[in-house]
C-alpha cells in the first residue's frame, strides 16, 4: 500500500456542530485534517491504498457518509505556471519558455482566461507532455487524469456511484 496526499472540498455540513469533527471520524477520514476556508470545508486525506483511484474512491464514499455534498477534489487540474512548478521538477522559468514556444515543441496551450496576463493549463495535458519529455514520473500523470475524471463526473453527478469508482479505476491499467 501506498500513501496518496489529496482533498476533497465538501459543503453542507455546519463546522461549528459540535459533532462536527465525530462525524468525518466516524464514517472513515480518521486520516483526514478538517479545515473550513472560504465557505468550504477541506478534507485533507493523507490515505494509505493499494491505488490512487481506490484512493479517491474510498474517501469520496467516506465524505459522503457524513452527509457532506463533494464539490470537487484537489489538487485543481487548472494550474499556473508557478503551480506547475510547485508539482514538478522543472522551473517556472523553464515552463515560461516551453509555454511560449521558445524551449522545446507541443507544449499544451493554456485552457483557461487564455486572455490574461495569468492563462491556466490543464495539468494532466502539462504532466503528459512533461512525461513524454522525461521531465515527470508516469504516476504523477494518472494521479493528474484521475483527479480531473473525478472532478468531471462530481461536476455533473450529485452522487458518485458504480460508475465514478469504474471510470476511476479504468484510467490506472490504461497508463501503466
Amino acid at each position: 500500500m501506498k500513501k496518496f496526499e489529496f482533498a476533497i472540498i465538501a459543503s453542507g455540513l455546519n463546522p461549528e456542530d459540535e459533532e462536527f469533527a465525530d462525524r468525518f471520524y466516524e464514517a472513515g477520514c480518521a486520516d483526514a485534517t478538517l479545515s473550513y476556508q472560504k465557505g468550504v470545508i477541506i478534507v485533507e486525506f493523507n490515505r494509505k491504498a493499494v491505488s490512487f483511484s481506490q484512493a479517491i474512491i474510498s474517501a469520496c464514499q467516506n465524505v459522503r457518509a457524513t452527509g457532506a455534498k463533494i464539490e470537487r477534489v484537489e489538487p485543481d487540474h487548472l494550474v499556473s505556471l508557478a503551480e506547475m512548478s510547485d508539482r514538478s521538477p522543472v522551473t517556472k522559468q523553464a515552463l515560461s519558455l516551453y509555454s511560449e514556444g521558445k524551449r522545446g515543441d507541443g507544449f499544451p496551450n493554456p485552457s483557461a482566461c487564455v486572455t490574461t496576463r495569468h492563462p491556466l493549463w490543464d495539468w494532466s495535458e502539462v504532466a503528459e507532455w512533461l512525461y513524454k519529455h522525461d521531465k515527470l514520473a508516469l504516476d504523477d500523470v494518472v494521479q493528474a487524469r484521475i483527479v480531473k475524471e473525478a472532478n468531471v463526473y462530481l461536476e455533473c453527478n450529485e452522487v458518485a456511484d458504480d460508475n465514478f469508482t469504474r471510470k476511476l479505476e479504468a484510467l490506472e491499467p490504461a497508463l501503466a
